[in-house]
């Protein structure tokens, strides 16, 4: 660079100065001197440097980006993530009365504890009590005697310092005086206290009062080593998370790219529930995923049992933000977690199903229509038990249609047969049969719906899909939720299993909208016993404890495993009941189902029952019918039948009302509730249209709505030549 350049670029420089000063000039005739002056001597290497730095542009140097401050929004009007002014836990209904049922049973438990022993308690400081006098006439005297000052005399005189000696000693003097003076004032006023007392006081109140002065030497003398009061409980509490403890175990993890201080912390770390929680911000190029899949390691760092330590990602903000939450105690030695419905109430199945808890103790729920289940675990790790938690909420609603099939022949569901149309438990051949006839029969009842659902008009189902309005209206579109236990002895059946995992496919793939529910669950979750195209479009999957990565992807989806969900890090048997929901919360989570045994499901049965009963909808198998053949869209057509059964005699074409009030009084059960509307909603897709019909009453005619009797007839034959060709 020459020195042309060089003034130019000062020149410019000078200026910038002083426009920015206001106009007043900057002189740079020293600082040009001194920078000529240190030319020779270092060949100017700032000078290199800005030229360096403007060489790109012909408008001056460059504005750092960072360093803008013209034009930007303050730091309090920008838009920042609120912490909860309420705890969740707090906020949260049934955790909050669960934490609020823990403390009134603590105390309730504590206070009768210590109730019983409370003899003990008295007679222990009644013992201790003549310590206490000793402990309280030797603190007085030494008091009196200026004790506390011995300690500092015997230092004068190790160290021969006579003048510092004398002055301790006409110090304890005075001290000795006064003290005694007033130990001496107090026990004639104790004995004069005590004499008033002996001549005011009753004998009960001088009992009273010789207790209340044996409780407190008895306090006054109980030894540092051996507590008064024994614990009600024994609490094994892990001390308090602290940031030093998560960036050493995390550091232990051995993670490239993560070294010590650049993890940070967002928020301080708090007490979040029956336990802490820790919102780090990982270094960048490392996810919570890479956490998530170390946790062993992670629980090792921290020195914690696996069961306290739940990482988990919050991608709403960015992969590298880690939240660690570390409980006070395993989630698996916490107790059974009851269900809510056990005991009393009813359920509405197109609500939220309580499910379970997460390891904060917080309530997790979980919808049923337009979801699929799979459900996928090692045998014994309570499978069966979170599927039984589905089948009683659901039971629970009078309009759901249950279909069970247990393909284990264990008897896990035989408490609700009494409230199913088709139900079946075994692991033979004909019991296989039925489950397969039962998907082949719900492929025909998806597509029976579809062509129900596709004419109901727009302001009805403007979705087109089934709603609690729509299920209520009684035309064939009400939730039937299908189980099919230990579906591997199913699926991977050499006869039945290729096209029952077609059927299943298809109604998976469809139903979902016609409210049509299937719940899946097996303990072998492989290509050959769960098909791909099965596991790939189910949408809540529920894994607990599986041997391997192959298995935990079956059933949580590809790459679950790779992103650090992984149920094979559960505990066998210890872990039973805990797994990883996915589909049903907006991350996957994990959760502690519930816990309903034989009796508590049968309990339920019993309830569910009597509501069917109330509401006229116990149909198939609980009504005594043979199952094994029926066909729901046959079971539709009966309507054609009933409808010739009660046509009046000598009519063509006949009011709808009238059609549907005579229904009703054929099978009040089926027919009860039903209006003209419905009842085109069910002939449309047969083919039979409604057709004016004039009346005369009165007087005058009256058109409405009707059916004709030929229509009628015509279906009833095409039906019939139908089934005979098949």
């Amino acid at each position: 660079m020459n020195h042309d350049d060089e003034n130019e670029l000062f020149n410019r420089l000078e200026h910038d100065l002083a426009a920015d000063s206001g106009g007043e000039l900057v002189d740079l005739d020293k600082a040009r001197a001194a920078r000529d002056g240190d030319e020779g001597a270092k060949g100017s290497p700032s000078v290199s440097l800005l030229a360096d730095e403007d060489e790109d542009t012909d408008e001056g140097p460059a504005l750092m980006v960072d360093t803008a401050t013209s034009g930007t929004v303050p730091d309090n009007a920008q838009p920042a993530v609120r912490r909860p002014v309420v705890p969740d836990w707090a906020r949260d209904r049934a955790t909050f009365k669960a934490a609020v049922a823990r403390a009134a049973n603590n105390t309730a438990y504590a206070a009768g504890f210590h109730a019983v022993r409370s003899p003990l308690y008295v007679a222990r400081i009644a013992g201790r009590s003549p310590r206490g006098m000793v402990r309280l006439v030797g603190g007085a005297g030494r008091w009196a005697t200026d004790a506390e000052g011995a300690p500092m005399r015997a230092y004068s005189v190790r160290r021969e310092d006579a003048e510092l000696y004398l002055k301790l000693s006409r110090k304890r003097d005075d001290r000795v005086r006064a003290r005694s003076v007033m130990l001496a004032l107090a026990a004639v006023f104790g004995l004069v206290m005590a004499l008033v007392l002996w001549v005011v006081l009753s004998t009960a109140q001088l009992a009273a009062v010789g207790f209340g002065a044996m409780l407190l030497l008895g306090l006054y003398g109980r030894p540092a080593d051996r507590p008064l009061i024994t614990r009600a409980v024994s609490k094994h509490i892990l001390p308090r998370l602290t940031s030093d403890q998560v960036e050493q175990a995390l550091l232990s993890l051995g993670i490239g790219g993560m070294g010590r201080g650049e993890i940070t912390f967002p928020d301080p770390i708090r007490q979040d529930g029956p336990g802490w929680r820790a919102t780090v911000d990982l270094p960048r190029g490392v996810t919570a995923g890479d956490i998530m899949e170390r946790r062993k390691r992670l629980a090792s760092g921290l020195r914690r049992p696996l069961g306290t330590v739940w990482p988990e990602g919050d991608a709403d903000l960015h992969e590298g933000r880690l939240v660690l939450w570390v409980g006070d105690r395993d989630i698996a030695k916490q107790g059974l977690i009851p269900w809510p419905l056990a005991g009393k109430g009813r359920h509405d199945i197109f609500r939220n199903l309580p499910f379970g808890v997460d390891p904060r103790g917080r309530s997790v729920s979980v919808p049923i229509v337009q979801h699929n289940y799979l459900f996928g675990s090692q045998p014994g790790q309570g499978k069966t038990s979170s599927v039984r938690v589905l089948v009683c909420g659901a039971s629970l609603d009078p309009s759901v249609e249950l279909w069970l099939h247990e393909n284990k022949g264990t008897g896990d569901l035989d408490t609700h047969e009494p409230v199913s149309h088709r139900f079946v438990s075994g692991i033979d051949d004909e019991s296989i049969a039925y489950a397969a006839e039962s998907l082949a029969l719900l492929r025909k009842e998806v597509m029976r719906r579809g062509a129900i659902l596709k004419g109901l008009p727009r302001d009805i189902c403007p979705d087109k899909r089934v709603t609690r309005q729509i299920a209520d209206m009684k035309v064939g579109l009400h939730v039937l939720l299908a189980i099919f236990d230990e579906c591997q002895n199913l699926f991977a059946h050499p006869k039945y299993g290729k096209q029952a995992g077609e059927d299943a496919e298809f109604i998976i793939k469809v139903g979902r909208a016609l409210g049509v529910v299937l719940v899946l669950a097996t303990q072998r979750p492989d290509k050959d016993s769960l098909p791909t195209g099965i596991s790939g479009n189910v949408s809540i999957r529920f894994c607990l404890k599986v041997a391997g990565q192959v298995e935990n992807d079956m059933i949580l989806g590809t790459s679950a495993y790779k992103n650090g969900i992984r149920a094979t890090t559960f505990r066998p048997e210890v872990d039973a009941g805990i797994g990883y929901l996915a589909g049903a919360l907006h991350v996957p989570t994990v959760v502690r189902t519930a816990y309903l045994d034989t009796p508590a499901a049968e309990a339920v049965a019993v309830r569910a029952l009597a509501m069917r009963k109330a509401a006229g909808t116990i149909t198939g198998h609980a009504a005594g019918e043979n199952t094994s053949t029926a066909d729901p869209a046959a079971q539709g057509d009966n309507l054609l039948d009933d409808l010739v059964a009660i046509w009046p005699a000598g009519e063509n074409k006949v009011w709808s009302e009238t059609l549907t009030a005579a229904l009703a009084l054929l099978r009040p059960n089926v027919y009860t509730g039903w209006g003209p509307d419905q009842l085109v909603m069910v002939l449309k897709p047969r083919g039979i249209r409604t057709v004016q019909v004039g009346r005369r009453i009165d007087g005058k005619v009256v058109n409405r709505r009707g059916v004709e009797r030929d229509a009628i007839l015509g279906a009833v034959a095409e039906r019939d030549r139908n089934r005979d060709a098949g």
